[in-house]
């Protein structure tokens, strides 16, 4: 933790004590070749009046460096990336279970009352009598929450090809920000291994698996992409393998080098035109031998 300054004096040497950037910048930035007794070279310098005041002076240096390395964690593309995508999800959520409190309510006040969020976009642009104004008005907030979602979609679209160019292009902006988000961030995700990957956002079924009371799940989140969803049921396993392992190395290859390796994309068209061949050859067979 103790950096080397040019006079060659430890993390402290050539700043004012006082001086908490440069303090902590010393004690972010500093190395040394080999270890020494710092406190006593500080206390010689005149940094320190004694070992006890540089260890505080140390601490306080140390905690500033951590609060600023925090902060700049906080303010990266890949974190504002996970909240923004958490945020579309809760807006989403609220706005569907707030439709359904709607379309009851509703029901009750007009002739033509439907279900869902579209019907609350319709409603709120009715101009209701008294007794209908407080359930427009609710219509109206549920436009809102909707509205915000799209806007919140949007800047994804936006911001996950600049921060996962290989995931995005591969799992399209949406899904690529929600397995960033559910790994806990892109260096997670790039630590774990397709298997992981293939059921990120499955482990309620993946935990009751384990404790023997559900068979194992095929897929996660990775389910919305297209590859798996338009993909014979019997298939979609191989077929969420084939895309996880692709996802998995496309993290990597953003994490690590930051790179477009476009050859991914058409690995995966080719694994998954294969896999849905084979189904096609079989259906194939098997009406062979019906007909004979």
């Amino acid at each position: 933790m103790d950096g080397t300054a040019p006079s060659g004096e430890g993390w402290f040497g050539g700043i004012d004590r006082d001086d908490e950037a440069a303090a902590t910048a010393a004690i972010r930035d500093g190395t040394a070749d080999a270890p020494d007794d710092w406190p006593s070279r500080a206390v010689e310098s005149g940094f320190a009046a004694d070992e006890n005041d540089y260890y505080e002076i140390l601490h306080d240096a140390t905690m500033a460096a951590t609060r600023a390395a925090v902060q700049e964690h906080g303010r990266s593309d890949v974190q504002q990336l996970q909240r923004v995508v958490r945020a579309m999800d809760d807006c989403e959520r609220v706005a569907n279970e707030l439709a359904e409190r709607v379309a009851e309510w509703a029901a009750t006040l007009f002739g033509d009352a439907g279900t869902g969020v579209d019907y609350c976009l319709g409603l709120a642009e009715r101009d209701p009598d008294p007794e209908q104004r407080r359930v427009v008005e609710l219509a109206r907030r549920v436009r809102d929450l909707d509205d915000e979602a799209t806007a919140l979609r949007r800047s994804i679209e936006r911001t996950a090809p600049e921060v996962a160019p290989n995931l995005a292009a591969l799992a399209g902006p949406v899904l690529a920000a929600r397995l960033v988000s559910l790994a806990g961030g892109l260096e997670t995700l790039a630590r774990k291994p397709s298997g992981t990957v293939q059921v990120l956002g499955a482990e309620e079924a993946l935990f009751a698996h384990l404790r023997g009371h559900a068979p194992s799940p095929k897929h996660g989140v990775i389910y919305t992409h297209e590859a798996v969803r338009n993909t014979h049921p019997e298939d979609r396993g191989s077929a969420a393998r084939a895309l996880a392992g692709k996802l998995a190395i496309a993290a990597r290859a953003d994490h690590y080098t930051g790179e477009r390796r476009p050859e991914l994309d058409e690995q995966l068209r080719e694994r998954v035109a294969t896999i849905r061949a084979r189904r096609d050859d079989a259906d194939e067979g098997a009406e062979g031998g019906a007909d004979r």
